[in-house]
């Protein structure tokens, strides 16, 4: 198997290992880590996902040698399997969690790749690591929300230039630009990432997984409607911060502390 899963308490790292071919996504692979999503989305133990490639790469985009043979009359017709919103090429990247997902990126990230990445809620990129619109190159558009997320992350200048241009960039700009949150040096993206997950998945899930939402769905809103949308999705979550509130009035979590919460 192609991807492999390991949980470590509540945190869930989804492993893609297709390192012979940079973990470029083939079919298989795409509908396995598709799965592997679904499953810790529903998994009531699970709080926190890691998406990780094994071998020292990310994810070099689709595998081309696969997209080669997809010609002819029915090509077309295998292409409509794809349609939002239903799984997408690369896998889960049509899927709205309910659960955060980091992305931690060795190598390269590019094409579909770097469209998987920016699927994640966080980025953990290696200071060697890359991204780019590789897929510029070959006249293969970006299908898996690219177009969406891009703008949305790092504003719509910037994204125009990375989509127009395909260039590669490394994690240095990546994170200066807001592309990926976290840099950390080669080989411990995943530790890193999975320390992270850690710190996230410590915190009452309620509270973090309205806010999470909140955020997630006030693009493209009004002010009065993102905040009657962050109200309706946060009422329930309020019984934890009750309860939040009487753990300090106790003398917990003084002067921002968060080692004891």
């Amino acid at each position: 198997m192609t991807i492999r899963v390991e949980k470590n308490g509540p945190v869930t790292t989804i492993i893609h290992s297709r390192p012979e071919a940079r973990n470029a996504m083939d079919p298989e692979s795409a509908t396995a880590l598709y799965e592997a999503f679904l499953d810790f989305d529903a998994d009531d133990a699970a709080r926190v996902a890691v998406l990780w490639g094994e071998g020292g790469a990310f994810c070099a985009g689709f595998d081309l040698k696969h997209a080669a043979t997809m010609s002819g009359p029915e090509a077309m017709d295998r292409l409509d399997d794809f349609t939002p919103p239903a799984q997408g090429p690369m896998g889960p990247t049509r899927l709205d969690l309910s659960k955060p997902v980091i992305a931690a990126i060795s190598g390269a990230a590019v094409a579909g790749g770097m469209e998987l990445a920016i699927w994640a809620d966080l980025r953990v990129m290696e200071e060697t690591a890359f991204m780019g619109v590789y897929c510029r190159r070959w006249g293969v558009p970006l299908i898996d929300g690219g177009t969406h997320r891009l703008p949305r992350l790092v504003g719509e200048g910037r994204a125009m230039d990375l989509i127009l241009t395909g260039r590669r960039v490394g994690a240095a700009e990546a994170h200066a630009i807001g592309l990926c949150e976290y840099l950390t040096p080669e080989g411990e993206a995943r530790e890193r990432a999975e320390a992270l997950a850690a710190e996230i998945a410590r915190f009452p899930r309620g509270c973090m997984k309205a806010d999470r939402r909140a955020a997630r769905s006030a693009h493209g809103l009004s002010a009065d409607e993102a905040l009657q949308d962050e109200w309706r999705g946060s009422k329930q979550a309020l019984t934890e911060g009750i309860a939040g509130a009487a753990r300090f009035s106790s003398g917990k979590g003084r002067g921002g502390d968060f080692s004891e919460i």
